[in-house]
């Protein structure tokens, strides 16, 4: 589901490796990324975690509805939600520079995925849908924090409601991106950019990461009012039946 291989004795590239679900995040798949994080953050080489896809269509097309749609009630959706809260966190608290490098579309939680990392680099024809709201869904992992601390409560709520696709242009222009990457060589490129970050101790890294979040416990409460809306949704009548559709239609 995740391989993992060293670019250099300081960069680590783990990929999720589901190119038949399109690199939707399974139970298996956050199994793998809990067991990861514990080996980054007990690695003191590792300075840089970077996180792609296999293949060239999807970064994460989401969560694996397949899946997930086997959670029925509303405590499960909460058990889980927080479950990837703080996954999340964890990751985010990491003390190594995290690079998310987008090499197809992203979709849903494969954005709220994406947003747990420091920096995001894509290649020039991904694909960014914000599209919980077709299935009648709120972001559930800490997303919609996250996205406002990005772009802005306007511009986050917006991509949300109107729950539209973006190309990588627009993304960049939005400050969504850190970098859009040439195509020609997508990983020889990513280590490029991430070279200068190199010079960094983990000690600075943790430190400027942990001054640059400001105020952590508010922000942490923000993603946590998250929780209640989200799991109120996943069980409500009108998102259980887009979901239904929408794999009736995948078939």
């Amino acid at each position: 589901m995740i391989t993992t291989e060293f670019l250099t004795p300081q960069i680590l590239k783990a990929t999720i490796n589901r190119p038949e679900a399109r690199n939707a995040i399974n139970f298996r798949v956050i199994e793998q990324l809990e067991s990861l994080v514990d080996q980054i953050r007990d690695n003191d080489e590792i300075r840089i975690f970077l996180l792609t896809g296999e293949g060239t269509q999807s970064f994460i097309s989401g969560g694996d509805l397949k899946e997930f749609h086997s959670i029925t009630s509303q405590d499960a959706a909460v058990e889980m939600s927080k479950r990837m809260h703080e996954l999340f966190l964890n990751i985010e608290q990491l003390p190594t520079w995290n690079v998310a490098l987008i090499n197809g579309d992203a979709y849903g939680g494969g954005i709220e995925l994406m947003l747990a990392f420091d920096f995001i680099l894509s290649k020039p024809d991904a694909k960014f849908g914000f599209t919980q709201g077709r299935f009648h869904l709120t972001p559930g992992w800490g997303g919609l924090t996250r996205l406002i601390e990005k772009v802005g409560r306007s511009k986050a709520l917006e991509w949300l409601g109107k729950a539209e696709v973006h190309n990588a242009e627009s993304m960049l222009r939005a400050q969504f991106l850190n970098a859009i990457l040439s195509d020609e060589n997508l990983i020889d490129e990513a280590v490029t950019w991430c070279e200068p970050l190199l010079k960094n101790s983990r000690d600075y890294i943790s430190r400027i990461k942990r001054a640059g979040w400001g105020n952590s416990g508010s922000r942490e409460a923000s993603m946590q009012n998250e929780v209640i809306p989200f799991s109120e949704l996943w069980v409500h009548p009108e998102h259980i039946a887009r979901v239904e559709r929408f794999m009736q239609r995948k078939k």
